[in-house]
């Protein structure tokens, strides 16, 4: 088992409330991940979980059993810290096995325990090395077969990677896609990056303001948005906003230039489209029209920012092979079906 149910669960500190009645289901085998900006909540949040932080209100329920009082030796989670927290004078086998070995484990039980966690991440070669003479990475995965060892209802990774270079957070990455697979175990994980997020999850918590912004599969969260924070924060470069109108049934950007078909009911005040929705088009045609102000060459993409005077600064998403440079007018063709409307409270207004 492994279901995780958080009933309108809040977190005080004085007067100061930074969990806001948050309600949120972890169905088994799920790998969730929290994400949001800095001060958002989502450690805290795993935390209150973990039972590592106490709960003022609400309710934290694991597989269907109150355990908001509970404390962390009674909930059957583990936790995996951006520390890696090795004892630096025991053996990887050592410090896989040390808290089976305090709690009187026999040592044929720990032997078989620590032999698989170390199959599972690759670790077989290097049971009798000592941290100091392991990479970051392997570091990492030494604080992960600690966990796996103790056969836990759910996983809880408090931001594991951040501690990595760049490299070996793309490495990691996959380690643990491929260990959520192999143990098909719950898993909730704390990242503020969006590509984590994106790249990992099987459901994303978007958390600002200690509140839930949106729930929903990676795809979900990208196409359909339910405000323009959400729109914003998932997806790298971030989407394009611009202001506008709307009348009858076309909208209107900002500076005059006639937009497409509006077939939604509310209005809406500002419209957004993602840089690989922009088609680069002659000058004189186009949505709207601008100047190239810089390029970005990433080998099979180009990322251009376009001075669209009113309306603002556009990135677009291009070929890689595309000849244009800065300095470069050109107009910006924008695709209809994937265009995002939001109202004057930042809430969607359609759903494409």
């Amino acid at each position: 088992m492994g279901s995780i149910q958080l009933n309108r669960v809040e977190k005080w500190y004085g007067d100061t409330q930074v969990i806001k009645g948050i309600d949120l289901s972890v169905e088994e085998g799920e790998l969730v991940i929290f994400v949001g900006p800095s001060g958002c909540g989502k450690s805290t949040l795993l935390r209150m979980i973990a039972g590592l932080e106490e709960t003022s209100r609400g309710q934290i329920l694991i597989d269907d059993i109150d355990m908001t009082d509970q404390p962390p030796a009674k909930r059957g989670l583990t936790m995996v810290f951006q520390s890696y927290a090795l004892y630096p004078h025991m053996t990887v086998r050592e410090n896989m096995g040390f808290s089976l070995k305090t709690q009187g484990r026999p040592q044929a039980e720990i032997d078989e325990k620590v032999n698989y966690a170390a199959q599972v991440l690759k670790l077989d070669t290097y049971l009798d090395r000592r941290p100091r003479n392991l990479s970051g990475g392997q570091r990492q995965r030494v604080a992960i077969g600690r966990s796996i060892v103790r056969d836990p209802t759910a996983f809880l990774f408090d931001e594991p990677l951040s501690n990595l270079d760049a490299s070996l957070r793309v490495e990691m990455r996959y380690e643990i896609a491929k260990l959520h697979q192999s143990l098909k175990s719950t898993m909730i994980y704390v990242t503020h990056d969006q590509v984590e997020a994106m790249t990992l999850a099987d459901k994303i918590v978007v958390l600002q303001g200690g509140i839930i912004e949106q729930v929903g599969s990676p795809k979900t969260l990208y196409n359909h948005p339910e405000n323009l924070f959400v729109a914003q924060f998932i997806g790298s470069p971030k989407m394009n906003v611009m202001p506008c109108m709307t009348e009858s049934d076309k909208y209107v950007l900002a500076g005059g230039s006639e937009g497409g078909a509006y077939p939604y009911g509310r209005e809406a005040t500002q419209i957004g489209v993602r840089p690989e929705a922009i088609d680069l088009v002659s000058p004189e045609e186009g949505d709207c029209q601008g100047i190239i102000d810089v390029t970005e060459y990433l080998g099979a993409d180009i990322y251009l920012v376009v001075d669209c005077g009113e309306l603002g600064k556009l990135t677009v998403r291009t070929d890689g092979e595309s000849e244009v440079e800065a300095g470069d007018h050109v107009g910006l063709q924008f695709h209809a079906n994937k265009l995002h409307f939001f109202d004057a409270n930042g809430l969607s207004v359609s759903a494409s």
